[in-house]
């Protein structure tokens, strides 16, 4: 797990004065702050009627999402699927210590790797952290 910042323990703190659900996990994807929160905690920090993610947004002015951790990386492929949502990709395959994913068509591949490679650095740094591999796109 990557080092947690002075600007990310402030998100994870304000996910916890919100909604009274702890998490370790935050990182930022595409200019939208994710929280992985476990699967029982879900909806309880989503809230009702969405009510802690529009507050979260509104305080910080970035859109939000929280979506389910992963227990290792038999669940990658919904974890990864639910950080580049709602670009789809093909498929998710591991070998020799790398997370390979195949895009489908130029159009996912372009977008799921972003101007000047940015989209596809920052995913690489989240399944690095989460994950341990390096990650490719093809």
């Amino acid at each position: 797990m990557s080092i947690i910042n002075m600007q990310t323990m402030r998100y994870i703190n304000l996910l916890d004065k919100v909604s009274r659900v702890k998490t370790s996990k935050c990182f930022v994807h595409n200019n939208t702050i994710f929280f992985a929160v476990s699967q029982r905690d879900i909806s309880k920090a989503i809230g009702p009627n969405a009510e802690n993610i529009k507050k979260i947004q509104n305080s910080l002015g970035k859109k939000v999402k929280i979506i389910t951790e992963a227990k290792g990386v038999e669940n990658a492929r919904k974890f990864i699927e639910n950080v580049v949502a709602p670009i789809k990709f093909k498929s998710l395959e591991i070998r020799d210590e790398e997370m390979l994913i195949t895009a489908g068509n130029n159009q996912n591949k372009a977008s799921l790797i972003g101007r000047d490679k940015r989209r596809y650095e920052e995913l690489n740094k989240i399944v690095k952290n989460f994950f341990g591999m390096d990650l490719r796109i093809i």
